[in-house]
């Protein structure tokens, strides 16, 4: 996009007429978000006007800003900030019930085990509270609250542009005000964990407002040393007190006069303004006490050295880390041109369906969603990221593990974010002793397991409710990423360290899995396939069952991983002998009479034929057991299985059908998935078929909002155009035949691989390897392969292939 300049320090005044090109991919809008619109009470409903903020996060503090001209808000976030508290929820009256209820389903009373699983094979206590647990010991990621600056303004403004920059972080908001030009700057700096605000204008002394920080409940405000100090104690869900929390804000006035009024700061005739937030919880990620006994001096040492570093310093430290990372992956699809503004763009892909740079652009913002929101001595991305205005957050803002936090860190290692990785090992790490204490009380077994759920305070048992809570395959899943992040880096010293968690979840599934009396196959069960449900034989309606597909596929990924694990680190026993005769007594992938993948053991009628998940296809997606080139029949089937299921569904559900689709080297099929996510939707309630889309900020629409399907979307798109899940790196596997020409630099392969290549006409053209760590890597194009032996940290043509 090319843009008009007012001439002035400030540039970038939007009246557009042209001038010169964006650079960078950025979201910008020629409209603020209205922040004089309340938020509404009900937390499952988002307020569109929030959706219409932008984020910036340092993985430790996040806000979302509004833009607004005359009172801006600046919408806070600490992502340790939960209600709630340790809990028991291990139930010890579930084991005596478990043999009865395999012996039910054996025999087709479908019924009986149902009520009998409904009644024991859940959690002690409250659990998550339905998903309301703000007020339950579970808890609840809340909003930290609001920093507002009134200018006391009601005047006109013209000229207004406001912007996200991808590659450094940054946001930005201009525009005229009575014939000044007025400048903000926003970002959250990792290197010196604060989030900084500056404002600036063109002529001196023309910056005035109040400055306010306050939350929708549990909060005491004061000024302290010309400072604002919010803190206040959070529900524990007992009754009494639980975390406990501060916020600062030091403003650093240039030309001005910095004054107090009660709870208020007031900033009189300033040139310039630098404000300083920091936060601190007393939190950490350390069971079983979670405590972090340092928070009051931590936003203190912060901010006194924010300050002596000063704006310059500051906003040069940032762009260097941010950039440092976002720069590692570029990606261009066609002409990569940005001259509509972001919300015009995304409605015009409704009607056009393709927008080569709105594809671009989305790719980079889930890059750039997962490095602002998971960085590293931070808790990993939750269902919102780190971005919630609520105190009651949809789901608990936690971490569903039957395929939500999986989804946010699907596109770490292969979009070259591998760091962000770290925070989802150190999260199953943390979740291994309260984990080995459910194996032992819920099911008399040995190593450790997780449900579908946890949350700050160490929660592995089931949910409320078997149909969605007995997802006893989540720690299975949960492991892929430890073997993942080797798989991609071959790092043996963290393989070496995460060994023992890949080993200790293989020993639950020693005790858990049970020999099928037909079959004699070794069977999961009793169990969901997460949150699906089928009518039984015996007429009645059931989700329980034994042997369903998705426990049976992810069970077989971790064995599999655990016995590569124990072959690279030379490490065997007599639990590696076990999980190594128990891997080929796991049924395979099982295909139906109608050619369909089965989902359950038995061909059950379907009662929502195009429901949401589509956990039986993990072998094809995000897992490997099913391969285009090796086991065709189990393609094929999954093929048909997704045509059943259809093309609709929620935002993450329709992200991760762009992944099944890649993986079947269909770039159309993505491609149509893709945009049906682009769909634009101002749907505010929860809604759970259909109605999944884009917000205006391009926040993915659940609805509610709900950031995996960001996270999603990016990483199907690296697989559209890059896939090392065989035993070769394919190049170009799936690309959509409207994707003629396009480049992309840095994606990442497993073995250690970094891979950067350009097409045109739908054909490669030029393709180049860096090998990170050495070793041979075998590369496919089309039908062609090619072999060669690499040396780490050397780069390599790959034209032979053209």
């Amino acid at each position: 996009m090319k843009r008009v300049f007012a001439f002035s320090i400030f540039s970038v005044m939007v009246n557009i007429v042209l001038a010169q090109p964006m650079q960078n991919p950025v979201l910008w809008y020629t409209a603020p978000a209205d922040a004089s619109i309340k938020d509404v009470d009900d937390g499952w409903k988002n307020d569109e006007e929030w959706l219409k903020a932008l984020p910036v996060g340092n993985g430790f503090i996040g806000a979302m800003v509004f833009g607004d001209v005359n009172r801006e808000r600046i919408q806070l976030n600490d992502k340790t900030l939960w209600s709630g508290s340790v809990a028991d929820n291990d139930n010890p009256e579930a084991f005596t019930s478990l043999q009865e209820i395999r012996n039910l389903v054996f025999a087709g009373k479908y019924k009986e085990a149902t009520e009998l699983t409904n009644r024991t094979q859940v959690c002690k206590g409250a659990g998550s509270g339905n998903g309301n647990g703000s007020t339950v010991p579970y808890g609840c990621f809340q909003t930290l609250g609001d920093l507002w600056i009134d200018f006391g303004k009601h005047s006109t403004y013209k000229n207004y542009y406001r912007d996200l920059d991808l590659m450094t972080g940054i946001a930005s908001v201009v525009y005229e005000q009575n014939r000044i030009q007025f400048k903000r700057e926003i970002f959250a700096s990792y290197p010196a964990k604060a989030l900084i605000v500056r404002l600036t204008a063109s002529t001196s002394k023309a910056i005035s407002f109040s400055l306010e920080l306050n939350r929708p409940e549990r909060f005491n405000t004061r000024v302290v040393n010309n400072g604002l100090v919010m803190s206040g104690v959070m529900n524990d869900g007992r009754g009494s007190e639980g975390m406990r929390y501060k916020v600062m804000v030091v403003p650093v006035v240039k030309g001005g006069k910095l004054l107090t009024d009660n709870n208020k700061l007031i900033v009189k005739k300033a040139t310039e303004v630098m404000l300083v937030i920091t936060s601190s919880t007393d939190y950490r990620l350390h069971y079983p006490d979670y405590k972090n006994n340092d928070f009051e001096e931590e936003p203190v040492r912060i901010s006194v050295e924010a300050v002596r570093k000063g704006f310059a310093e500051l906003r040069r430290e940032h762009i260097n880390d941010f950039s440092g990372y976002m720069n590692r992956v570029s990606l261009k699809l066609g002409k990569h041109e940005q001259s509509v503004p972001t919300d015009l763009l995304l409605q015009r892909n409704k009607q056009t369906q393709m927008e080569p740079g709105l594809y671009a652009l989305y790719f980079q913002y889930g890059r750039y969603l997962l490095l602002s929101s998971s960085r590293q001595g931070s808790l990993p991305a939750n269902l919102q990221g780190i971005w919630a205005n609520k105190i009651q957050t949809p789901w608990n803002g936690d971490y569903h593990t039957d395929v939500n936090i999986q989804m946010n860190y699907w596109p770490a290692e292969v979009t070259n974010l591998s760091e962000t990785h770290l925070q989802m090992t150190e999260l199953i790490a943390s979740l291994q002793t309260p984990g080995a204490r459910t194996a032992r009380v819920q099911y008399r077994a040995g190593g450790w397991v997780m449900h579908p759920i946890t949350n700050v305070w160490g929660y592995t048992a089931p949910g409320e409710h078997p149909s969605w809570g007995l997802h006893v395959g989540a720690s299975a899943w949960m492991c892929q990423h430890l073997w993942e992040h080797y798989a991609f880096t071959l790092d043996e010293a963290y393989l070496n360290n995460i060994f023992p968690i890949l080993k200790s979840a293989s020993a639950f599934y020693l005790d858990w899995l049970v020999r099928d009396p037909v079959s004699g196959k070794l069977v999961s069960g009793p169990a969901a396939s997460p949150e699906n449900t089928f009518r039984a034989p015996d007429g009645s309606v059931a989700s329980i069952s034994m042997g369903p597909s998705h426990d049976h596929q992810v069970i077989h990924d971790l064995f599999r991983n655990t016995i590569a694990a124990a072959n690279v680190l030379g490490q065997k026993d007599t639990i590696i002998a076990k999980i190594e005769a128990a891997i080929r007594q796991i049924p395979d992938p099982a295909i139906g009479s109608d050619g369909r993948l089965m989902e359950w053991s038995s061909e059950f009628e379907e009662l929502e034929p195009q429901h949401r998940h589509v956990s039986h296809l993990f072998a094809l997606y995000p897992g490997n057991q099913i391969s285009f080139y090796k086991t065709p029949d189990w393609a094929q089937a999954a093929r048909k299985s997704l045509e059943r299921r259809g093309d609709g569904g929620t935002g993450w559900s329709l992200a991760m059908k762009i992944g099944f689709w890649a993986r079947l080297h269909d770039g159309d099929h993505a491609l149509k998935l893709l945009n049906r996510l682009l769909n634009p939707v101002h749907s505010s309630g929860v809604e759970m078929t259909n109605s999944g889309g884009t917000y205006n900020n391009l926040f993915c629409a659940h609805p509610p909002f709900q950031i995996d399907g960001n996270f999603g979307a990016t990483a199907g798109i690296a697989e559209m155009l890059l896939q090392s899940h065989e035993d070769f790196i394919e190049l170009l596997p799936a690309l959509p035949s409207s994707w003629k020409e396009g480049e992309v630099k840095g994606l990442c392969a497993r073995g250690g691989f970094e891979i950067s290549m350009t097409w045109k006409d739908g054909q490669l053209q030029d393709a180049n390897l860096l090998s990170k760590q050495g070793g041979s890597c075998k590369i496919r194009y089309g039908e062609k392969i090619i072999e060669i032996e690499t040396s780490k940290g050397s780069a390599y043509s790959l034209s032979s292939l053209l």
